[in-house]
C-alpha cells in the first residue's frame, strides 16, 4: 500500500513501522487527533517528510490505519516553529495508478513538492 505524505510515497506494505504493543495503545486514537498530530508534528518542522521519514511513515500508517480509504495527506505549514492552526491539512484517495506514477517519479528523483501538487494537490494553480 503506497502513501503520499506532502511529496514522498511511502511503502506502508513494508514492515509495520509501529511496534504491536504499540499499536494496541493507537487503537484509540481517532482521525481528529491523528490530524492535530500532525498538524504539530509540521508546524514545528516542515520538512518532517523529509527530515525524519519514520516518524512521517508512522504518522501515514496510523491515518491509513483510521481511514484506510485515505492514501495521501497533505501538511502545509508556512514556517518552522509555527502555530499548528496555521497548519493547512488535506487528505485524499488517489488511485493506486497515480501513487505508483508518483512513486516511479520519486524513484528518478522527479519528485518534489511542486510536481507533487500539480499532481494531486492543484494548490499552486492558478
Amino acid at each position: 500500500m503506497l502513501f503520499l505524505m506532502n511529496d514522498v510515497v511511502f511503502d506502508l506494505d513494508e514492515a509495520s513501522p509501529v511496534p504491536s504493543a504499540d499499536a494496541r495503545r493507537f487503537e484509540k486514537l481517532g482521525f481528529d487527533y491523528l490530524m492535530e498530530l500532525g498538524c504539530e508534528l509540521f508546524a514545528a518542522d516542515p520538512l518532517l517528510h523529509r527530515s525524519d521519514p519514520e516518524r512521517a511513515r508512522r504518522l501515514a500508517w496510523l491515518i491509513h490505519q483510521r481511514s484506510p480509504e485515505v492514501n495521501a495527506a497533505l501538511f502545509a505549514a508556512p514556517d518552522y516553529d509555527c502555530d499548528p492552526a496555521l497548519v493547512e491539512p488535506r487528505f485524499c484517495a488517489l488511485p493506486a495508478a497515480v501513487l505508483r506514477q508518483l512513486q516511479a517519479k520519486s524513484g528518478k528523483g522527479r519528485l518534489d513538492a511542486v510536481t507533487a501538487d500539480r499532481a494531486v494537490w492543484g494548490r499552486m494553480a492558478a
